[in-house]
Formats: C-alpha cells, sequence, structure tokens
C-alpha cells in the first residue's frame, strides 16, 4: 500500500500516540516517595504526557472530520455511571492532590442516548485542563439543562480568559502556549450529537473557577 503525505502524517501521529500511551503507563506506575518534590515532578510529567496523549488522539479526530463529519456511535447509557467513573479517572490522576467529586441532580435520567467515548475524551479534555489549574476542587457534574443532558466539569481556578468566554477565537489557547485544540475537538463531538433536529453545544463560563459543559439532546 502507497501512503500520500497526510497518511504518513496520520500513521506518524498514531504511533506517537502510542509510544506516548506507553511511557503514561511506566509514569504511573513509579510510586510516591512522599517527598514533595519528587512527587510534584513525576505528577506533573504524568498529566502532561496523558495530556499529549488525548491531544495527538484529537488530532485524529479532527483530520478525520476535514473529510468527513464525525459519526457517532450513539447507544443507551447511563449518566451516572458515566459521571462517576470519570470521577475516578480524574481522582486517580489528582492522586490526592485536589479534591475531586462527583454530583448528580435528582432529574438526570437512568438512561440517555450519546457516544460515550467520544464525551468521555471530551470531558477528559476538560478534566486535565482543570488538574492543571485547580487550587484544591474539581467536580463533575450531570443535570438537565433545556431538555438537554449537561455533563460539567467544574473547579475552582482562575477561570477562563476573556477571550475564550467571548467565542470570537474559537481556535484560541486556554494557555498562551496552547494550541485549543481541546475545545475545538470537544465542540465537535458536541455537534455531531443531534437529536430530531437540535445539535449538542459546548458552553464556557466562569463561576468561582471555570465551567465547562457539553449539552446533549
Amino acid at each position: 500500500m502507497k501512503f500520500n503525505g497526510t497518511d504518513q502524517y496520520a500513521a506518524l501521529i498514531h504511533e506517537l500516540k502510542n509510544d506516548l500511551g506507553l511511557l503514561s503507563l511506566t509514569l504511573d506506575g513509579i510510586p510516591q516517595q512522599r517527598e514533595r518534590e519528587h512527587d510534584a515532578t513525576v505528577d506533573a510529567a504524568r498529566l502532561l504526557c496523558q495530556s499529549v496523549v488525548d491531544r495527538l488522539q484529537q488530532s485524529l479526530l479532527i483530520y478525520k472530520a476535514v473529510d468527513q463529519p464525525i459519526r457517532p456511535a450513539i447507544d443507551a447509557w447511563s449518566p451516572q455511571d458515566a459521571v462517576h467513573e470519570m470521577r475516578d479517572r480524574a481522582a486517580a490522576l489528582a492522586r490526592g492532590r485536589i479534591r475531586v467529586e462527583a454530583v448528580l441532580a435528582l432529574d438526570v435520567p437512568e438512561i440517555w442516548f450519546f457516544d460515550r467515548d467520544l464525551v468521555e475524551m471530551a470531558l477528559i479534555n476538560a478534566i486535565h485542563n482543570s488538574l492543571a489549574h485547580a487550587r484544591s476542587t474539581l467536580s463533575i457534574e450531570a443535570s438537565m439543562t433545556e431538555g438537554c443532558l449537561a455533563l460539567t466539569v467544574r473547579d475552582d481556578s482562575a477561570g477562563y480568559p476573556q477571550h475564550i468566554l467571548a467565542g470570537g477565537a474559537a481556535n484560541a489557547a486556554f494557555q498562551a502556549t496552547g494550541t485549543g485544540l481541546g475545545l475545538q475537538f470537544s465542540r465537535l463531538i458536541a455537534q455531531s450529537h443531534d437529536n430530531q433536529g437540535r445539535r449538542g453545544e459546548l458552553r464556557l463560563h466562569n463561576d468561582q473557577g471555570a465551567v465547562f459543559c457539553l449539552l446533549l439532546p
């Protein structure tokens, strides 16, 4: 099989993603030594490595979306299970550095229809941002908003910069050194969910910290 330039680009990203995934597992296996400087350095390396893995995964999906739209594999899932599993993943990444909690509104149904893999990728991207900027707490929440399931990642950081909230620069980065790929990716995932002509949304705002919310119709 002969690869063209774009095929080689995608293959390289995929290979790098797998290699970094292995490196991430190696870093996960380094035990804490109760030495603040050592543990903080290892934790920072773990988070950075996993964040790069996620960015490469997002790059592959966005690359594919250039030629064809993202087609979510919609199925019935439990929002409660999804939130608790994401809470557990976030807590494992935090390693006790910050408090991670799950919050479920009483009106959240037992079942909702969405692509769980895609939605989890969007949420874990938001979780990584929160872990990098939160002061002490991170909350993963499920509620109902405007007839949609709202899956939210909330932290007590300094919040999103104003140019992000203005929405005029969809690809602008949360940090000056970033690319904004994560927000672009999450927006594509939200919009790929369509129910009777209503598309999902990504909503960002500040409320004593950054609030990242996926609305799924």
